[in-house]
């Protein structure tokens, strides 16, 4: 606004100036800021939710349940979206830790 009295020229550096600034700074929030925070954010969340499971966990085997069944408490938890089914998770507690497949394979026995 100091150069709005001067030559056009000098009046039009000013404003282009302006116009770029302002357009590198909608580019930079947008375009990198916006999707570093969003995907910051996201893996925040998913701490969060697995600290809740153990949580969850915890909290029912101190509460006296057995083991599967503090596990299957703590299972609940889990966002319906990547929760393995009550299947999935039987068949990893009985397999000490294996998953169904390998433990039923001929490979995983030799």
């Amino acid at each position: 606004m100091g150069a709005i009295g001067g030559p056009p020229e000098e009046i039009g550096h000013k404003v282009a100036a302006a116009l770029v600034g302002t357009f590198l700074g909608i580019l930079l929030c947008y375009g990198v800021l916006g999707p570093l925070s969003s995907n910051m954010a996201k893996g925040c969340d998913e701490e969060a939710l697995y600290m809740q499971f153990l949580r969850m966990a915890t909290l029912a085997f101190i509460k006296g349940l057995a083991p599967q069944l503090a596990v299957e408490f703590a299972r609940r938890s889990i966002p319906t979206s990547v929760r393995p089914t009550f299947k999935e998770t039987e068949a990893m507690i009985r397999g000490g830790g294996r998953s169904a497949p390998a433990a039923a394979s001929p490979a995983a026995a030799a």
